[in-house]
């Protein structure tokens, strides 16, 4: 279908059930209609209206339990949400990628050449050429295509903008030249691999696999080469609650050695027991070493620790509960999350600044509203940035309103989670 075609399409209506395959419900199709139409538009601006065009998307994701769990090769549980990363992309018969995001200059992606280069890390024209690289490596059809492509998904909100983006370029290699036939992991394995290699970030597989999978997803990473992923069935949009996601705004500058230092002491403990990394050790085998680990290794390591296994354990309740459909339980679940989180990983604020606390701030505000009603819980790598509630219908107005004065207008995100990962929306 032609660009222009495709505005007319999206007008008239005539696209509004496969957007809402997508988006769930007839008012986030509204919501999205001009922003396609927007992107189409440009496309029309830079490559012209003569050719067939596909509209992709790929979403952002949210951590719903298993806080700092993954590194040391643990259970999680994430949704894909309704931001989402879209394409509107068709073939050029070169191999060169033209690539426009909005609010951005145009990427230009010569892929007759896909050796990584350290001098091009972090940008993300390495991302698009690691994509491309990942999928001829696993066997796929690359080739040169013209994009314009826009983003909702907040940076440093915890909601994962550059993995939507990889994954959303797998879903453009799949549909533009694979007849839609790459599977959902293998492009979020050569997401990662794009991240790792040729953009430099050391990543883990979570962020790509709940985008490219899609709804409710539980990873299990005891193995990382083969991790087992497992779609969960639950319909949230039958819960009667909202997803909320709090952006407090608080400074995310110098907070690199917090993050590292979880990782690093639940490692520390693995060593001390001669594993490396607590995944290949029992609790029990733990638990029994404690006398001794408090010798080797500071008492923080052995909280992070604790909270580690029980974070793996309510992985699993939680996935129970939703299959169940017992959303009371799951409330419960998530609450403990976040109280461990607290109290054992202890990523809510960096003892480097203790008096700037905005997660805690957030997390005792949802304590106040919610409590006996909804759940709260540090969101994502935590000491700064988001925190994460669900909101019962009847306090969501209360809940934003509140969050928005105290934190900025605009701050509280009502979310979806949506059925579908990386697709072809038209």
């Amino acid at each position: 279908m032609k660009p222009s075609e495709l505005i007319k399409m999206i007008k008239n209506g005539d696209a509004d059930s496969a957007m809402k395959a997508v988006y769930v419900n007839d008012s986030a199709v509204e919501v999205q209609k001009p922003r396609y139409i927007k992107t189409i538009e440009k496309f029309i601006e830079l490559f012209g209206d003569d050719r067939d065009v596909l509209v992709l998307s790929a979403p952002g994701r949210t951590e719903i339990c298993g806080n700092h769990t993954d590194h040391n090769n643990g259970k999680v549980l994430a949704a894909s949400i309704n931001l989402d990363a879209i394409a509107i992309a068709a073939k050029n018969d070169s191999c060169i990628i033209h690539e426009k995001s909005e609010g951005h200059s145009m990427n230009t992606v010569d892929i007759s050449d896909l050796t990584p280069s350290k001098e091009n890390y972090g940008k993300s024209s390495s991302m698009i050429k690691g994509v491309a690289a990942g999928l001829k490596n696993n066997g796929y059809q690359v080739g040169g295509f013209d994009a314009c492509t826009t983003s909702d998904v907040m940076g440093g909100s915890g909601l994962s903008s550059s993995a939507a983006f990889e994954v959303l370029l797998g879903t453009v290699f799949s549909h533009l030249f694979n007849d839609g036939k790459v599977d959902a992991v293998t492009i979020a394995k050569v997401a990662q691999y794009s991240e790792n290699a040729f953009f430099g970030k050391p990543s883990g597989l979570l962020d790509q696999m709940a985008s490219s999978v899609g709804t409710f997803v539980t990873i299990d990473f005891e193995s990382t080469e083969n991790p087992v992923i497992k779609k969960v069935d639950y319909d949230f949009a039958k819960s009667g609650y909202s997803l909320c996601i709090v952006d407090t705004h608080g400074n995310h500058s110098d907070l690199t050695d917090d993050y590292a230092a979880v990782r690093g002491e639940m490692e520390a403990v693995a060593q001390a027991m001669g594993k490396s990394v607590l995944r290949e050790i029992s609790e029990s085998d733990f638990y029994n070493a404690v006398p001794e680990l408090v010798k080797k290794v500071n008492d923080r390591a052995i909280l992070r620790a604790s909270h580690f296994y029980n974070e793996n354990k309510r992985v699993e309740r939680a996935i129970d509960a939703l299959e169940s459909n017992d959303f009371e339980a799951f409330k419960a679940i998530i609450n403990d999350s976040g109280l461990s989180s607290y109290m054992y990983n202890q990523n809510v604020y960096t003892t480097n600044n203790p008096t700037q606390q905005k997660l805690s701030l957030a997390l005792c505000i949802s304590q106040h509203i919610l409590e006996g009603k909804g759940a709260w819980r540090v969101h994502g790598g935590g000491f700064a940035g988001t925190i994460q509630a669900f909101v019962p219908a009847e306090c969501l107005d209360e809940y934003k309103k509140t969050m928005d004065a105290v934190f900025g207008e605009g701050s509280c995100y009502v979310l979806i989670i949506r059925p579908v990962g990386g697709t072809r929306v038209i």
